[in-house]
């Protein structure tokens, strides 16, 4: 990237193509996030999804600390905890932990989406004595107290008249940085009210980002750990030496959001060789050119001045690159060149 361009940063769902299983695409998402901390990517941060076939990111604590462990500088962090299917205290002790054990290096970004269809949050929420609606109801709550009991002092719980110390860890030195997350309005008000970082959905939604940006913006009130507004962009990216070859590789991933949009089955996603023979029907040709033409898909120079473009319209000083490249027949389980060259072409090397 020129000079003045925007920091680079990496979202990963832990894609399980057809050719892989479970292990494999851990794997390979290990050495993918080796790639950005080795091409001095910012952070790369890991989602929670649940349930999903073609998604292995199912708990980013776990993955937080194989790829915190199998890296050296970049931030590690979770891109997001769904709270509402956790309870607060267990959220807080797992990330200070994991600050504890790599200090300085973690992000603990929190949703209140529930990364799943609705069974399997009922089976997340009520499974561990949960309420689903009381859980989203209470999210700001569970938000500051996950802030909270990972200081250093915890918090105080009153019970029976005695005030109980409750610590997410017994001798914190640092804590986790913090921020919000969200694809709709009601984030980037709470973001702003409570003075925290926020990141909008855009890979996700492609819509409403520069409304929910300009309402945190507009809204921001500081705090002891924020003097200003602080956020950055999000985006899907396929980047190739052709623009033809960058189409090719951005098929599976487009025809597996198109499944997800249109309520079809859900399966482990196609190599680019088996996406080439699907014939979709004329009605969801319009969504998959509408998906693909607010995603990053192109050749080097062209991708990174659309990357450059894009932080200027939305005002933001990093890009958090969702690489999404599709995989050929013949390419090693546990690896995936085409989204690690994604990394590297955007980076200039």
């Amino acid at each position: 990237m020129s000079a003045g361009s925007p920091a680079l940063s990496v979202l990963d769902l832990v894609p399980v193509r057809s050719d892989q299983a479970t292990g494999d695409a851990v794997a390979a998402s290990i050495a993918l996030a080796r790639t950005a901390d080795q091409l001095g990517y910012r952070r790369y941060w890991l989602a929670e999804h649940h349930n999903m076939p073609a998604v292995a990111a199912t708990n980013p604590p776990v993955l937080i600390g194989l790829v915190a462990g199998a890296t050296s500088t970049i931030r590690v962090g979770s891109g997001g905890v769904m709270l509402p299917n956790h309870a607060p205290l267990v959220v807080a002790e797992q990330f200070a932990l994991l600050e504890a054990a790599f200090p300085g290096r973690i992000d603990l970004g929190i949703g209140r989406a529930p990364g799943s269809d609705p069974v399997t949050s009922y089976a997340l929420r009520h499974g561990a004595g949960g309420v689903s609606d009381e859980a989203v109801t209470r999210f700001p709550e569970y938000v500051d107290n996950v802030l909270a009991m990972m200081e250093p002092d915890g918090v105080g719980l009153q019970v029976q008249g005695r005030t109980y110390p409750l610590r997410a860890t017994p001798s914190a030195r640092s804590v986790p940085q913090i921020w919000l997350l969200g694809s709709s309005d009601y984030s980037a008000r709470l973001a702003a009210e409570k003075g925290m970082p926020y990141v909008f959905a855009h890979h996700f939604s492609g819509s409403g980002t520069a409304d929910a940006l300009a309402l945190y913006r507009q809204g921001f009130r500081p705090s002891p750990e924020l003097a200003e507004p602080r956020t950055f962009l999000t985006v899907n990216a396929v980047v190739a030496e052709t623009e033809e070859e960058a189409a090719r590789l951005a098929l599976p991933q487009l025809q597996a959001m198109l499944a997800l949009r249109t309520g079809q089955e859900l399966r482990p996603q196609r190599l680019v060789e088996e996406s080439e023979k699907v014939e979709l029907p004329p009605a969801h040709l319009d969504l998959v050119e509408q998906m693909a033409a607010r995603w990053v898909i192109g050749a080097p120079d062209r991708a990174r001045a659309r990357i450059e473009e894009l932080a200027a319209t939305y005002q933001v000083d990093e890009v958090m690159v969702h690489p999404v490249a599709g995989a050929w027949t013949g390419t090693e389980p546990g690896s995936s060149p085409a989204r690690e060259e994604t990394l590297r072409l955007l980076a200039g090397l």
